[in-house]
Formats: structure tokens, C-alpha cells, sequence
């Protein structure tokens, strides 16, 4: 099996599950999967220009306007992570991203994410267009991402089957 093609113009995430973030069941609690994501997300912010300094300087940031998660396998305390991160979409205003969780180096996924990212205007706050430079460097990634096959996960809803009978 070949291992599937990766993100380009973005830096993996990576960290190490902490012993805190370890459930009952001796792995990574659901809820710390998020936080994982949403650390790959600050990550993310910080290479297309919204870092601290970037946030401070243009008075913009992201907020995440929904998401939704897949657990696909367990991860173990004191386990590396890598999350890599690709851009579905983008419009004026707005960011579709999707994160892949995997253990270390491998190539088989532990968990999804997909997120709606909203571009504010801190002094509002309000949403607002994408700031030139940012806009210039999502536009560079998500050419580079739209080359890429959709991940499998990407805009599932939850629901049941329909009832038989």
C-alpha cells in the first residue's frame, strides 16, 4: 500500500499525548482530541499570517464556526501525534479546513476534524474579509490542496439510516 499524499504549504503539527488527557479506558479522552485540533489550528493560523504578532499587527483572527470529529482508532498516553492540515475551500470571509490526525510517522489516520474557520475583525468583533496578506497565503496553499483527492471524511452529517418497515 502506498502512503497517501500529503498536504503541501503547511507544516505538519505535531505533540505528545499528556498522562492528564488519558480517559478510563487508558486513551486519549474524546475531548482532548479537540484540543490536539485545535493546537493544529493555531499552527496553521501561524503560517498563513495570523501568528500573535500577525493578530496584533492586522487586529484579525479565526473562530471556529463548526466542526465536526472522527474518532477512527485509539491513541495512548505519551503517544506523538502529527496532525497535517488541508484546505477544502475558501471565500472571502471563511476557511474550510481539515485536519488529519496519525500517530508519529505513520500513514494510517487515528482521527479527523473538519472546521468552518469565520475571519474576524477583532475590533468588532465582526466577521470581515480575509486581510490581503492572509487571503495571498490561503490562496497559495488551497491551489496546491485542490490537487489533492478529498479526504474520505470530509462533509459527513450525522444520522441514522433510514427505518425499515
Amino acid at each position: 500500500m502506498s502512503a497517501p499524499l500529503r498536504p503541501i504549504g503547511l507544516h505538519p503539527h505535531r505533540e505528545v499525548v499528556r498522562p492528564e488527557w488519558v480517559d478510563y479506558n487508558n486513551h486519549l479522552n474524546d475531548a482532548f482530541y479537540l484540543v490536539i485540533f485545535s493546537h493544529a489550528t493555531d499552527a496553521m493560523m501561524d503560517q498563513i499570517g495570523l501568528d500573535a504578532a500577525g493578530r496584533e499587527r492586522g487586529k484579525h483572527s479565526l473562530f471556529t464556526a463548526e466542526l465536526h470529529l472522527n474518532y477512527l482508532k485509539e491513541v495512548k498516553v505519551d503517544t506523538e501525534v502529527r496532525v497535517e492540515t488541508m484546505f477544502l475551500g475558501f471565500d472571502a470571509k471563511r476557511l474550510h479546513i481539515f485536519h488529519t490526525m496519525y500517530r508519529g510517522d505513520e500513514t494510517e489516520p487515528v482521527a479527523t476534524n473538519e472546521q468552518m474557520q469565520l475571519s474576524m475583525d477583532m475590533t468588532g468583533p465582526r466577521v470581515a474579509p480575509f486581510q490581503s496578506d492572509v487571503l495571498a497565503a490561503i490562496e497559495k496553499i488551497a491551489a496546491e490542496h485542490a490537487k489533492l483527492p478529498r479526504p474520505i471524511q470530509s462533509g459527513r452529517a450525522i444520522a441514522l439510516p433510514p427505518r425499515k418497515g
